[in-house]
């Protein structure tokens, strides 16, 4: 039987499994997606907020990508090179079929849409085709892929852009640190497909996409985080700002709402919360600075084609806008004048080769360029008119405008705002208008991410468009029903809906995305609509008039899609109610319902008065007779409980009357996208699969490139070592013929038939020269280093050999010590044996003559041993160290054994190494290489440094014996003078213990140092050494001259 799992490892499992999903999310992103360049900001541990920067080291990338046509015609299901940003716009007007910039415009678009259409006029050399599947936008690249490949989405292409956005950002946060959770920013009026592009573009670069959020809601998010906005809960007036954003593609005002709450915290504690909601927005789609663009590129076209030189050439206006390599070169040229402008009054330009080889010079002032952006600065006063409309605020409301894009800085837009606002006191530039928004997006992945904890804001963007639900009832009546307003709140709490229906049915939702437009965007289909109607009918006595479908829907909060929480029918029956046994006894005690058909007991006060004042006088009258009372009480009093519980339990079995009651089903439903088709997850996943094989190509791409660029480095390496003179004395000639004709011949391949090769050919061209080439480069290495190397190892086995011998000197010295003390020790043990004999005796004759009054009195055979013992101390250290012998050595010769056979073992090598190699030449290959010796050094080293340690062990395992023979001497004297004066032992002093030397020890220190350090350490132990004997001789005379006064 398996082993049940507790609530706890249950608990513990998902923490495990949860982990790496914590780890994986702790590096987030904010996109600015914008129309001409995207912007990306990283937040992850460690980097709080931080702008993304290109690989060329720039805060914005720009929005485009190309591919780069290979040499000969393109092979099917190949890749060609892809070049992104700056470098795809400066190789854009060469190759201007495969160049495809400003990709946000087109996202989620039919391709037979107004704004596709406009986009390929202004491209005319790009091949624009309908999805086989979606109808929307795909391009078929003019020379870069062969004919019969598929075309590719639009989606793909910003893709391709996002992924090297991940790229980049990875690279920013470190190894290990995957990017895979993103929040982006997105136009005000994307509609539900164009969001959904959006993802599927996120998606496809593998990116999560944790929300989107729009422009003007991310400026705001960003003005939020450094402000605190008045208190709406002690009556403070919310700030009411508008951000206006103009950037390349489109112009968008945003009115907002900024407060602050005090809202319930955890316990008992309330917080301040800060409140950013946007109250209503106005845009124009095609208004921004590629607009103005396109104005001076017209005006460029018409003045090239009235020149005299294109007139000539009888050149005419269309021709050159149909001329894709034309008006990307005009393209670009209109953006930099457009750009002088914004700062001087005029300027000129000229077009090398403009078309057909002629070349234009092109002047403009500013009042030109403003009188043909004449009508586009009424837009703009449109554009802020429409956003107060819908915001229902009056301009005097607005607290100040905050200026967001790159084409907002043009002059006349700034005049024109002026006008719409009434002057320019509530204009302000108190953000960065070009990372205002990739900031605000940044905070809110940040803030959407379970990793990081900021401050509290919370935001509210609105739907923009009405969006409502479309049916058909029983009876098959259309029906409409708006739900949302373009003011509604996106993540409001979900609305409830009563519908009719009681069969299934399906319902549509939809957007009105222009007047009397509406885009369907998902479909709803009940599943057992009909049954649960029938079982409340049939089970639950339910009118089938009185049943109700009732359904909650939401727009969710991460994209603004409709998201149906709940679907039920009920209705409202009468249930016959029972009361419990539990009802039973409550009403056995009195706390049961009342009965609504119980009467007061009958009587008036009066009577009831005059009851109890005989009851208390009665009862006042005779203890005995109110004990008699009492008791007939009790029992009328049981008799009575008895019947009322019969009868209570009886009742407790019936029906205590109808009651109404609302009972819900939950019916079943599928809710599923509608208007352009989606793709099926075998589509989806087959894009992804070509998107990973172009990123293969790029990787083998690459390293193609550099075996190209290592060959044809190393050929001219080769070259410049034929002419060095060390390169010619460690070579023969028969090596350098070799060489310099393998080179040559790999040199002329290489611009020849090796153009064209793979890495593998190019990596084993240039394998054959390395092994032609090294050997000789080895031996130059070798004889460079070699006499270094051997110098420091014979070094090291010199030092080696002297401390070998130096040591075993002192320990043979030590044991010669040791046997003549051992000697001299045994014979004084007998000299004591006979002297002890002989004074036994003569203490026996004393003992006998000597008596009567001398017998309390003590012996003089302690003086004598104390004077005889005084008269052998040692009186000069001389005397001591001659006494005590040498320093103990710190090694046993069995600690030795492996030091020695180990310098035997390289001395023997290097004697029969070092003369075969002083036979060879320079341009033979050595036998005694660098390696080995350094080996053999390292493992010398090695060696020293254990027997270091080893000296240190002994050393601090010898201390505590040292001190324990020590202070047993000390004992045994403080023991014999105690029996003479108890105060000579109270004066007796004490050393204190020192600790014992230790060897410090750090990794990377060479075979010097630690000899050094060794040294150090000897000399320390025996200088400590020298300082405790001392110290105890010392002792050893006080305590001997102590025992010679005391005997005075």
């Amino acid at each position: 039987m398996a082993p049940r799992r507790t609530p706890l490892s249950a608990v513990l499992t998902a923490l495990l499994l949860l982990v790496p999903q914590a780890l994986a999310v702790a590096a987030v992103v904010g996109i600015d997606l914008g129309t001409e360049y995207i912007k990306a900001s990283l937040v992850k541990p460690g980097i709080p907020l931080e702008i993304v920067l290109t690989k060329d080291s720039r805060r914005k990338e720009t929005s485009a990508i190309t591919f780069k046509p290979p040499a000969s015609d393109p092979k099917p299901g190949s890749y060609p090179e892809r070049a992104y940003g700056s470098d795809a716009l400066a190789i854009a007007p060469r190759f201007p079929g495969d160049s495809f910039p400003n990709l946000k415009l087109l996202l989620g678009l039919p391709a037979d849409s107004a704004e596709v259409s406009e986009y390929v006029r202004r491209h005319p050399a790009l091949q624009l085709v309908a999805h086989k599947s979606r109808g929307t936008a795909a391009f078929k690249p003019a020379r870069a892929f062969a004919p019969e490949d598929e075309a590719w989405l639009v989606e793909e292409l910003l893709a391709m852009e996002l992924r090297t956005i991940r790229d980049n950002a990875e690279a920013l946060a470190g190894p290990g640190s995957p990017v895979r959770s993103a929040v982006l920013t997105i136009p005000p009026y994307y509609t539900a497909e164009e969001r959904r592009a959006v993802e599927l573009a996120a998606d496809l670069a593998g990116f999560k996409v944790l929300s989107l959020i729009s422009d003007g809601l991310a400026v705001g998010l960003h003005y939020a985080t450094s402000r605190q906005f008045p208190n709406v809960n002690e009556g403070g007036k919310p700030e009411i700002h508008m951000v206006f954003d103009m950037g390349a593609g489109s112009t968008k005002a945003t009115v907002m709402r900024f407060q602050s709450r005090t809202v319930k915290d955890v316990g008992k504690f309330n917080k301040t919360v800060q409140e950013v909601q946007v109250l209503g927005v106005g845009w124009d789609r095609t208004l921004g600075g590629d607009a103005l663009n396109y104005l001076l590129v017209d005006d460029m076209i018409a003045q090239f084609a009235a020149s005299k030189a294109a007139a000539a050439a009888s050149v005419s206006a269309d021709a050159v806008r149909a001329h894709g390599r034309a008006v990307a070169k005009l393209i670009q040229q209109a953006e930099k004048t457009r750009h002088i402008l914004s700062a001087n009054s005029n300027t000129q330009t000229s077009i090398e080769g403009l078309y057909e080889d002629i070349d234009f010079k092109y002047a403009v002032t500013r009042a030109d360029f403003e009188a043909m952006a004449s009508q586009h600065a009424d837009r703009v006063v449109v554009t802020v008119e429409r956003a107060l409309a819908a915001a229902g605020v009056e301009l005097a409301d607005l607290g100040s405008v905050i200026l967001h894009g790159g084409a907002s800085r043009t002059p006349f837009v700034q005049r024109a705002l002026e006008k719409a606002l009434g002057g320019a006191d509530k204009i302000r530039t108190n953000v960065n208008s070009d990372e205002a928004a990739v900031f605000g997006a940044g905070f809110r992945a940040a803030d959407l991410s379970p990793v990081f904890r900021v401050k509290e804001i919370r935001i509210a963007d609105a739907a923009v468009y009405p969006a409502g639900i479309r049916w058909k009832t029983d009876d098959g009546k259309e029906k409409h029903q708006r739900l949302w307003t373009p003011s509604s709140h996106i993540g409001a709490p979900a609305k409830e809906v009563t519908l009719p229906n009681k069969d299934d049915f399906g319902l549509t939702f939809y957007q009105e995305v222009a007047s009397q437009v509406e885009a369907e965007t998902k479909r709803l289909e009940t599943k057992n609509l009909t049954a649960s109607v029938a079982e409340l009918v049939d089970k639950h006595k339910c009118e089938r008039a009185d049943v109700k479908l009732k359904m909650s829907a939401r727009l969710a909060p991460e994209n603004g899609e409709v998201d149906v929480t709940r679907l039920l029918v009920e209705c409202e029956t009468e249930v016959a109610e029972k009361e419990g046994f539990v009802d039973g006894v409550k009403n056995l005690f009195g706390f049961g319902k009342k009965e609504t058909g119980q009467q007061p007991i009958k009587g008036d006060d009066a009577s009831s008065s005059e009851q109890a004042e005989s009851s208390s006088s009665s009862s006042s009258s005779s203890a005995a007779s109110s004990s008699t009372e009492a008791s007939s009480t009790a029992s009328e009093a049981t008799s009575a409980s008895t019947s009322t519980s019969s009868s209570a339990a009886t009742a407790a079995t019936e029906a205590a009357g109808p009651k109404k009651t609302v009972i819900a089903i939950p019916v079943k439903f599928t809710l599923e996208k509608v208007g352009v088709p989606s793709l099926s997850k075998a589509e989806v996943s087959a894009l992804k699969d070509r998107l990973k094989a172009f990123d293969a190509s790029d990787r083998a791409r690459q390293q193609r490139e550099e075996a190209l660029n290592q060959l044809e480095a190393y050929t001219y390496k080769v070259r410049d070592l034929l002419e060095r003179e060390d390169f010619v004395a460690h070579s023969t000639d028969a090596e350098r013929s070799s060489l310099e004709a393998k080179n040559s011949d790999a040199s002329d391949w290489l611009y020849g038939d090796g153009a064209e090769a793979s890495k593998e050919d190019l990596r084993a061209r240039l394998k054959e020269l390395q092994g032609l080439a090294d050997p000789v480069l080895k031996r130059i290495e070798e004889a460079e280093k070699r006499p270094e190397v051997l110098k420091g190892l014979q070094e090291a086995l010199n030092s080696t050999d002297s401390f070998l011998k130096d040591i075993k000197s002192k320990i043979a010295e030590y044991e010669a010590w040791q046997a003549k003390k051992a000697a001299e020790a045994s014979t004084a043990s007998e000299d004591a044996d006979s002297s002890s004999a002989t004074t036994a005796s003569a203490s026996a004759s004393a003992s006998s003559s000597t008596g009567g009054d001398f017998d309390g009195l003590e012996d003089d055979e302690t003086a004598t041993g104390s004077a005889s013992s005084a008269t052998a101390t040692p009186s000069s250290m001389a005397d001591v160290d001659k006494e005590r012998g040498p320093v103990p050595p710190l090694y046993t010769l069995d600690d030795l054994k492996e030091t020695e056979t180990l310098y035997e073992t390289i001395t023997a090598w290097l004697a029969d190494k070092l003369p075969a190699q002083d036979k060879l030449g320079p341009a033979d290959d050595p036998v005694l290489l660098v390696k080995d010796l350094q080996e053999r050094r390292d493992k010398l080293d090695k060696a020293g440094l254990t027997l270091a340690m080893k000296g240190v062990k002994n050393f601090n395992n010898r201390k505590p014996v040292m001190e324990e023979e020590g202070g047993g001497k000390k004992a045994k004297a403080g023991k014999k003078t105690a029996g003479k004066k108890a105060k000579a032992t109270k004066s007796e002093p004490k050393s204190a213990k020192k600790p014992a030397p230790t060897v410090k020890l750090r990794a990377g220190q060479t075979k010097e140092e630690m000899d050094e350090m060794l040294k150090d350490f000897v000399k320390e132990a025996e200088k400590k050494k020298e300082q405790y004997e001392q110290e105890q001789a010392e002792q050893q005379q006080q305590q001997e001259g102590a025992k010679g006064h005391d005997e005075l």
